[in-house]
Parts: structure tokens; C-alpha cells; sequence
């Protein structure tokens, strides 16, 4: 009968020697392995540089276990908490420059007017203004509610416009559903002004 059970995996060992010791940045989990690579002409290349990596993966682990403190918490599980890096990684893009400011803000800033203003009732001014804003998620900018670029108008510029399946049938009658948002809004804005007008009719007639 043949065994054809697998066979099980040598255990490698936990620690590693090395000629010339390894250098490590635990802040960046980086490990260098200043030893020369070797593989000889009969040396699987693969196999080879799996062994070299399976012991500088290794050693870092002992090196986090050894000297990294490690912490529990009911919440969080097992922590471990690495040191400042030490290496200077360099960056892909130059870092951001200060914004400029506008000429709206130098003004400001000259005249005392907004947030620069050090006037009584300022900051009060400043708090009421605030809240004609609404925080808009897709640019991570703070909008006007109403009026130009104002969140009662986001959809309508979307250059693609999902369409409800009951709306389908007005579509395919013609309807454009990509501005149907604004053409709402602007019957929203003709009717309010309509009642306004009545409104004021009525305060007149009675007031007279």
C-alpha cells in the first residue's frame, strides 16, 4: 500500500546568524541584509531567495517581539507599538505650498471684515454666516445652501444621471431627466415668489 499521506514541513528555526549583523528601521518595518548574495550554479535562484527572505522576515519579527512593547485592550485586541521611523523616505510629489490667499481675503484681512474683523458682534456675524453652509461630502468643502454653486443644486450638472425605473417612460417620450432637477427647482423658486406676491396683496388689503 502506498502512503499518500503529505508530508510535513521541516520546522525552520526561529533564529538567524548572520556574518555581518542585520540593520533594522522597526518605525517603516524595514530590515537590511548587508551580507552579500550568494547562489551557486547548482542553487535553485528561487529557492534561494525565498531563504533569504524567509530569515529577513524572520529576524524582524523577533526584532518587533523583543523590543517593541505590546499592549491589550478589550476592544482593540493585542497591540504592538512600533518606534519612530528612522529613515528619510522620499516623497513622490514636492509638499503642498500654502494657499495663496485671495484678493477677497487680502482685503478682508486690510479692512477688517469677516473673521479678520476685531469689531464687537464679529465673531457673532461670522457664527450666522456659518449657518447658511452645508458640508458637501463629494468635494470636502463647505457650500452655500442656497444661491451660486449651493448644495440645492448638486445633481444637476452630474454628467451621468441615474434614472428611476418609473421615470423611463418620460424618457423615452422625450423628457430630458438630466434637467429635470433644475427645471423643478425653478418651479420651486416661481411658486414661492407667487405666494410672496399674495402674500403681500393680503397684508396690503388688510392694512388698508
Amino acid at each position: 500500500m502506498i502512503d499518500t499521506a503529505p508530508a510535513k514541513r521541516e520546522k525552520l528555526p526561529i533564529t538567524v546568524t548572520k556574518e555581518t549583523p542585520y540593520t533594522f528601521d522597526l518605525g517603516h518595518l524595514l530590515v537590511q541584509d548587508p551580507n552579500p548574495l550568494v547562489i551557486s550554479n547548482t542553487e535553485n535562484t528561487n529557492n534561494a531567495l525565498k531563504a533569504v527572505a524567509r530569515d529577513g522576515a524572520q529576524v524582524l519579527i523577533n526584532q518587533l517581539l523583543t523590543i517593541c512593547p505590546i499592549t491589550s485592550d478589550v476592544k482593540e485586541g493585542v497591540l504592538l507599538s512600533l518606534p519612530p521611523p528612522q529613515t528619510l523616505l522620499p516623497r513622490f510629489k514636492p509638499l503642498p505650498k500654502p494657499k495663496e490667499p485671495t484678493k477677497w481675503e487680502l482685503f478682508a484681512k486690510k479692512k477688517g471684515i469677516g473673521k479678520f474683523s476685531s469689531k464687537p458682534g464679529a465673531a457673532l456675524a461670522e457664527k450666522e454666516r456659518r449657518k447658511k453652509l452645508v458640508y458637501d461630502e463629494a468635494s470636502g468643502e463647505w457650500v452655500p445652501k442656497w444661491g451660486y454653486k449651493g448644495a440645492n443644486k448638486s445633481g444637476e450638472n452630474d454628467w451621468l444621471v441615474e434614472i428611476p425605473d418609473k421615470e423611463w417612460k418620460n424618457e423615452a417620450q422625450g423628457e430630458n431627466i438630466r434637467t429635470a432637477g433644475r427645471r423643478d427647482r425653478k418651479e420651486r423658486v416661481k411658486r414661492n415668489e407667487r405666494k410672496m406676491r399674495a402674500n403681500e396683496r393680503r397684508t396690503r388689503k388688510s392694512g388698508g
